[in-house]
């Protein structure tokens, strides 16, 4: 996995920080083995308990020129106030007393289950990311694509559209500059980081048949887990998506995902251009994301090198030479079985 700057704390690092009392720092790892772009998130404490309040500069003060003896009017600069929402996420594992004490390893047990749940509360939260949308499920928290939707919003210079045209077949590449002022996950105020995770020990819980109807009670070990977090786009401009990815000639690497296609239509040249997108790359923790099939895709291009790939050295191409992990222009490729390859098509 490539090394990213260090300078801000991601999810890992707040788990670390932790008294190691237990689970909590477990689960924590467990989770940043299990999504990349869950290990690389910039994590930073909200400003209150339910949302996090940015203000935004939208508008520069004036400045003049003068000689002596001569004045200046005085001005201002503008700003806008947005609130970013927190969402909780939240499960409970029963695994019946009787069963558990079947094998002398109850904990062992009771541990395959939860990592089961850690694996899916891991997938949900990197779907969130992407494709959480609070007009359609408000108790979540506002995801990266419903940003970045519309070739024709004020954004727009962040979308780079590759050129797909068949509905439901296109998929997207992303490149998010992490940081404390450009993009970050959030947590409420006075809370930890990650996950919340509670032994509420043996209880009486309700039993269900297959149609829904209650059949009765049994005792059972039951934990709960909750996970509070938000993602906070303080500074668009750090974040750039290229959709209309067509999902058939990326497989084949033919037509409009070609290395060597049109400049406006071709990934490579659009990941180039991404890249420029971001203001400042050196204030951020730039990584790109991909599914599996765009990696895939990306990895046929680094070993084929073909001829339309950037070189930086005789000999290689742009992406990195390491066997642990790709990058382009030095910034990391991550993969994300989150991204879809059913996305509508952009425009």
């Amino acid at each position: 996995m490539a090394a990213l700057k260090n300078t801000n704390l991601t999810l890992a690092d707040w788990g670390k920080r932790r008294d190691p009392d237990g689970s909590i720092a477990v689960i924590t790892n467990i989770l940043s083995q299990s999504n990349e772009i869950l290990d690389d998130a910039v994590h930073k404490m909200a400003n209150g308990p339910t949302g996090h309040l940015c203000t935004i500069a939208t508008g520069l003060p004036d400045v003049s020129w003068r000689q002596f003896n001569q004045g200046i009017q005085p001005s201002k600069g503008s700003t806008a106030q947005v609130t970013e929402g927190i969402g909780m996420l939240e499960t409970r594992s029963e695994v019946d007393r009787a069963l558990a004490k079947l094998d002398d390893d109850v904990n062992g047990l009771r541990l395959s289950e939860t990592t089961l749940r850690l694996e899916a509360m891991a997938q949900e939260m990197a779907r969130t990311i992407f494709y959480g949308n609070t007009s359609v499920d408000p108790e979540q928290f506002m995801g990266l694509s419903p940003r970045y939707s519309s070739l024709g919003a004020g954004n727009a210079q962040n979308i780079l559209s590759a050129g797909g045209t068949t509905a439901s077949e296109q998929t997207s590449i992303w490149l998010v500059g992490w940081g404390d002022e450009t993009v970050h996950c959030c947590f409420p105020k006075g809370s930890s980081a990650g996950l919340e995770q509670e032994d509420l020990g043996v209880l009486d819980v309700d039993v269900h048949n297959a149609a829904g109807a209650q059949t009765g009670k049994m005792r059972a070990y039951v934990d709960w887990f909750c996970w509070k977090a938000g993602l906070v786009v303080q500074d668009w401009r750090y974040a750039v998506r290229i959709p209309n990815i067509e999902v058939g000639h990326l497989q084949t690497l033919t037509s409009t995902q070609a290395p060597t296609g049109a400049f406006d239509t071709s990934i490579i040249h659009r990941m180039a251009e991404a890249t420029y997108r971001l203001p400042n790359i050196g204030k951020c923790r730039p990584a790109f994301y991909v599914n599996r099939t765009t990696h895939a895709a990306l990895s046929r291009m680094a070993m084929e090198k073909h001829t339309a790939a950037v070189t930086t050295q005789p000999g290689l191409s742009q992406f990195g030479t390491s066997r642990q992990y790709m990058s382009f222009l030095d910034i990391p490729i991550r993969r994300c079985d989150a991204l879809l390859l059913t996305e509508e098509i952009v425009v």
